[in-house]
C-alpha cells in the first residue's frame, strides 16, 4: 500500500489536532478521487466545479467538504457506478477501505454518490489522532448536473498528486456564475458561498453572465423568464441580496471551514462591508 506518500503529503499542512489532520485527510482523499477520474474518460464528458475545485486548483483559503461535478451536454443516462469502481480501486492502493454507494434518482437531475471510509485512520501513522484514540472518518459526497444550463466555458487544469495529471474544469467566470446563481437563488444563508464571493472580487474575476442567464431560467425565482442578465442587472440584484442577508447565519456558517487566523477577519461581515467589496466587480 502506498500509504506513505499520503503521510508525506499530510506533513505539508502543518496540522495541530485531530480536527485539523481528518480535514487534511478528507482533502488529501479529494485529489486521489480526482487522480482515478483522470485516468478514465470522466473528463472528457464532465467537469469540476464548486468550491472544492476552487480550493484545489486555484488554492481558495477554505476547506470544502463534497465535490461537485457538472456534464458538458446533457446526459440523464450518466451513471456514477464504473467510475466508483475506479475510485475505489484507487483508493485501496493507498490503504483505504472503502464503501461506495450510488444514491442516484433516474428522475433526479442531480446524481449523487458517497464514498466512506473508517479505516484510513487506523492504517496511517497520526500525530494527533492516535494520541487521543479517536478514529478517522472520512465521509465524502459526489455530486454531478446531468442537465446544465448553457453557456459555459471550460479549460484543462494540472494536478500533481499524487502524479501528475489533467482534469477538464469550469473556467473562473463560469464558477463566478455559478456562485452567483446560488446566492440569487438560495432560501437560506451559506456563508461559504459569501467567503467565495469575496475571493472572486478579490481576484478581479468577472461574470459570465451567459452562464448565469442560462441558470437563472433554468431554476430559481426567474425560473422560465427571459431576462436581460448584464452587469447592470446583475449589480441591482446583488446589492438587494447583500442588504437582505443574514450575516450572523452566514459568519456561524463559514466558521469551521477557516482557519483560525481568519476568525477575526468575520467581525467585519456586514452589508455595508460587502457592498464595498462589490465595488471591485471588472
Amino acid at each position: 500500500m502506498n500509504t506513505s506518500i499520503i503521510e508525506d503529503r499530510l506533513k505539508k499542512y502543518g496540522t495541530n489536532s485531530a480536527e485539523t489532520e481528518l480535514t487534511a485527510i478528507r482533502e488529501i482523499t479529494q485529489e486521489l478521487i480526482l487522480f482515478a477520474l483522470s485516468t478514465s474518460d470522466f473528463f472528457s464528458h464532465a467537469a469540476f466545479q464548486g468550491g472544492t475545485c476552487l480550493r484545489i486548483v486555484h488554492g481558495l483559503n477554505r476547506f470544502s467538504e463534497d465535490m461537485d461535478f457538472i456534464l458538458r451536454e446533457p446526459d440523464s443516462a450518466f451513471s456514477w457506478q464504473q467510475y466508483l469502481t475506479l475510485i475505489g480501486s484507487t483508493l485501496e492502493q493507498y490503504g483505504y477501505s472503502v464503501e461506495l454507494q450510488d444514491k442516484s434518482h433516474v428522475d433526479k437531475t442531480v446524481k449523487k454518490a458517497f464514498i466512506k471510509d473508517d479505516s484510513i485512520g487506523q492504517v496511517l501513522r497520526l500525530a494527533y489522532a492516535n494520541r487521543q484514540g479517536t478514529q478517522q472518518k472520512i465521509r465524502i459526497k459526489l455530486e454531478i448536473d446531468t442537465n446544465p444550463p448553457g453557456g459555459g466555458d471550460f479549460e484543462s487544469a494540472f494536478i500533481g498528486f499524487p502524479a501528475p495529471s489533467s482534469i477538464t474544469v469550469e473556467t473562473l467566470p463560469t464558477l463566478f456564475a455559478g456562485k452567483s446563481h446560488a446566492l440569487l437563488c438560495r432560501t437560506y444563508e451559506k456563508g461559504r458561498d459569501w467567503y467565495d464571493f469575496l475571493w472572486y472580487l478579490g481576484n478581479k474575476t468577472p461574470v459570465n453572465y451567459r452562464r448565469l442567464s442560462a441558470a437563472l431560467y433554468q431554476t430559481g425565482p426567474w425560473e422560465g423568464q427571459d431576462l436581460t442578465v448584464d452587469r447592470t442587472w446583475y449589480i441591482a440584484e446583488m446589492r438587494r441580496r447583500i442588504s437582505e442577508t443574514d450575516w450572523k447565519r452566514a459568519k456561524d456558517d463559514i466558521a469551521p471551514f477557516i482557519s483560525p487566523q481568519e476568525q477575526g477577519l468575520l467581525t467585519k461581515w456586514s452589508a455595508d462591508f460587502f457592498l464595498s467589496a462589490f465595488e471591485r466587480l471588472p
